[in-house]
């Protein structure tokens, strides 16, 4: 079998003995517990070198740190799952947003930032350890926050998923520079915005929303997406609380409504 030459090839599981003729492996009765060891962790996709690792630790802690870690892993792809399945059961359940849009401009505003390159795998993580980041720094400078944080992501943290990232949180006076947290001015901009209420799955219905409005009644200028975080971490760990403003760049031709 070709699963038993790989594992044999890699050290995994070598047999007994080799006949040179047929290439016949023989294995012997005790290695069936280390087989059976093998294709239970194979079942749960455990990579052949954490396997490895597994067989060769020198311990019971140093083999269940391993074992903890692929653990770890496929109960973080499963709540992945869950969270990709309810948000596509939302869609197919629940009527297109039928939140408000607004116009509004955003004069230039003084901010403490942080700006990374970031998958869009990560982007949440990263989100929710820049704005307490931020927070943090304010608090001791001794600054007040003037306003909710925001954040600016390029176009290629949509199309290519991975891109630019800003997550800036706004100030009355400057931020001193300090770790990855730098003084920014956001620029000015007049934007179409529409709510999106709860955690950040889903939030692309928002931008659905928000895009085909903005394609049909807005002139949409080359500039990078922005969020407001209206209601965030900052403010509570409930993210069923959390009321985001998804914005849209555009190029007001007409009264704010």
């Amino acid at each position: 079998m070709k699963t038993l030459r790989h594992y044999h090839d890699i050290g995994l599981l070598e047999p007994v003995e080799v006949d040179l003729d047929t290439g016949y492996r023989r294995y012997s009765p005790s290695q069936i517990g280390v087989a059976l060891v093998i294709r239970r962790f194979r079942n749960l996709d455990m990579p052949l070198e954490d396997i490895h690792a597994v067989l060769d630790a020198p311990d019971v802690e140093s083999r269940n740190v391993v074992i903890a870690g692929h653990l770890a892993r496929l109960e973080a792809s499963l709540a992945r799952t869950q969270e990709a399945v309810a948000s596509v059961r939302d869609l197919l359940e629940r009527s297109p947003t039928s939140e408000p849009i607004e116009y509004r401009h955003m004069p230039a505003t003084p901010a403490a930032s942080i700006t990374e390159t970031v998958d869009q795998a990560d982007a949440l993580l990263w989100y929710r350890g820049a704005i307490a980041e931020l927070a943090a720094t304010l608090a001791a400078q001794h600054l007040d926050p003037a306003g909710p944080a925001g954040g600016i992501f390029a176009d290629e943290l949509f199309t290519e998923a991975r891109g630019e990232a800003t997550i800036f949180l706004p100030c009355s006076e400057p931020v001193r520079p300090v770790g990855r947290v730098t003084s920014l001015i956001v620029p000015q901009v007049e934007l179409a915005t529409i709510v999106h209420a709860g955690s950040h799955a889903g939030i692309d219905r928002a931008y659905g929303a928000l895009g085909a409005y903005v394609a049909k009644h807005a002139l949409a200028i080359d500039a990078p997406m922005r969020e407001y975080y209206v209601v965030g971490p900052i403010d509570t760990e409930d993210e069923t609380l959390w009321r985001t403003e998804v914005c849209w760049p555009i190029f007001e031709t007409s009264a704010a409504r």
